[in-house]
């Protein structure tokens, strides 16, 4: 069933050891209730990560809604889920961006026609497995390549924090990545969840009130202040010509006046660039695994069946990614921040999802609100990135451990190693003309083709998935 639902009981309780099924529902006021902590759950990493890939908040936001109502018609209403930005094409934005003249309308167009690409090919991706199985899969990307995939997106991201958002406020990012530490461990329950949202707000309310407090802070913004070697002006930022330090307020909310407090986003087209999809084609490898695992932890908790929805899992986040893209959007994902929203509430109807695609549409119809988001200080970003890179790398390492992966083989040591190496680099490598393969797009093909090379030189089958991810 795509859409209507059961009453659950009288609709206002659940027994003990009571479930709301996907297709059934509690009052419609309650599922509202519902839908609204969805849309808190996914709503910190959702514009947090357009943020840092210097992709329009708002678009992002409202699109996730979008993608999320596709998603569910697609899967036929059978895996409630919530489809939120990814974080697995970070890396690959901002080599595209270094390559492509930093943050610009141009290079805007080339990241999401890259990212519509990637989605084109994980809705095929998520149609073989669908006729295929998912066996198909675990022989492709085993669990030591796809650990390995996931960890180098993740610590292959490393220079950025270190190269363009820390040093914009070392103290603020030192303050805000405490604040965001101490946040995630003491509350266990839905104020730890949102963790990262929380330290991001308190980094931008210390970043203003020290505005107020102490004046501008000195130091490196992208794109602006460009000097070249003799201290003069110049106009675009490239080898000769870079971003030099200068007083600036950590706080601007002059974009924030001048935006209106009703309208649609800022809507752009997609340019295609074939080296540029190439640097974003990694992280589809990674949606893959996380799909995956998303739908098998939704069919635990249901008790049911949804092994036969995985691939159309897959093709529904791929398709979403495409539609998400066309208009400017970012890359989508299952969240599995809304995954454990309903762990915690018992309540897995897909209604609360659909009403948390039709809350977050409307968000993205408020420009003014966009505004604020991308007024977001570089330090306060360092501090939650800094984060969020490192936990999506030890992902990687956790996909390793459940599958007790032996890396005291060297056919598993030796291209894992060497692909972690090149990824967090990032070490570049030209290819011909203008075109370099470089970081986290070098390292996973190194890993992959490396893998599947020294397994067939050594004659042995891939090992064995022991357990899901």
């Amino acid at each position: 069933m795509v859409v209507g639902w059961t009453k659950h009981g009288d609709g206002r309780h659940l027994a003990p050891g009571e479930v709301v099924r996907p297709d059934e529902r509690l009052s419609w006021p309650r599922m509202v209730g519902f839908g609204a902590q969805h849309v808190i759950a996914m709503f910190g990493a959702t514009f947090v990560f357009p943020l840092v890939m210097g992709l329009d908040p708002n678009v992002a936001v409202m699109m996730s809604g979008v993608a999320t109502i596709l998603f569910l018609l697609i899967v036929k209403g059978k895996v409630p889920s919530y489809l939120g930005t990814s974080a697995s094409f970070v890396g690959g934005v901002f080599a595209i961006r270094a390559a492509a003249g930093g943050d610009t309308a141009g290079a805007d167009a080339i990241v999401t026609g890259a990212i519509l690409v990637a989605g084109f090919v994980l809705a095929l991706a998520g149609l073989a497995i669908h006729f295929l199985g998912v066996s198909i899969i675990h022989k492709i990307f085993p669990p030591v390549v796809t650990g390995a995939v996931v960890m180098l997106i993740g610590f292959g991201l490393a220079f950025v924090v270190a190269d363009v958002y820390w040093p914009q406020d070392h103290w603020v990012a030192l303050i805000t990545m405490l604040i965001t530490f101490v946040v995630i461990v003491l509350f266990k329950g839905f104020i730890g969840r949102i963790g990262v949202l929380i330290g991001l707000v308190s980094g931008f309310v210390l970043s203003w009130l020290l505005d107020l407090a102490v004046g501008p802070v000195t130091s490196v913004l992208p794109g602006a202040n460009l000097r070249d070697a003799a201290g003069a002006a110049c106009p675009v930022e490239g080898t000769y010509c870079v971003a030099t330090a200068f007083p600036h307020d950590r706080v601007s909310f002059d974009a924030v006046a001048a935006a209106p407090w009703f309208g649609l986003p800022n809507f752009h087209a997609p340019d295609f660039k074939t080296s540029a999809v190439l640097l974003v084609l990694p992280a589809v490898i990674a949606l893959i695994a996380e799909n995956i695992g998303h739908v098998k932890a939704v069919g635990e908790m249901t008790g049911t069946d949804v092994d036969p929805y995985v691939g159309r899992a897959v093709t529904a986040d791929g398709v979403a990614t495409v539609v998400t893209s066309a208009v400017g959007g970012s890359p989508t994902t299952t969240y599995a921040e809304n995954i454990g929203v309903m762990a915690a509430t018992k309540v897995y109807s897909t209604a609360a999802y659909y009403i948390a695609g039709v809350i977050a549409i409307a968000f993205g119809l408020c420009p003014k609100f966009g505004a604020l988001v991308a007024a977001t200080p570089g330090g306060v970003l360092g501090g939650v990135t800094v984060i969020l890179y490192g936990m999506i790398g030890l992902l990687g390492a956790k996909i390793w451990i459940e599958n007790r992966v032996n890396f005291a083989d060297p056919v598993n040591m030796v291209p894992i190693g060497a692909g972690m190496i090149l990824a967090i680099g990032p070490v570049q490598h030209a290819i011909g003309g203008d075109f370099t393969l470089e970081g986290i797009a070098l390292g996973t093909i190194v890993v992959l083709g490396g893998y599947h090379l020294l397994r067939a030189i050594a004659g042995r089958s891939p090992e064995p998935v022991r357990s899901e991810a």
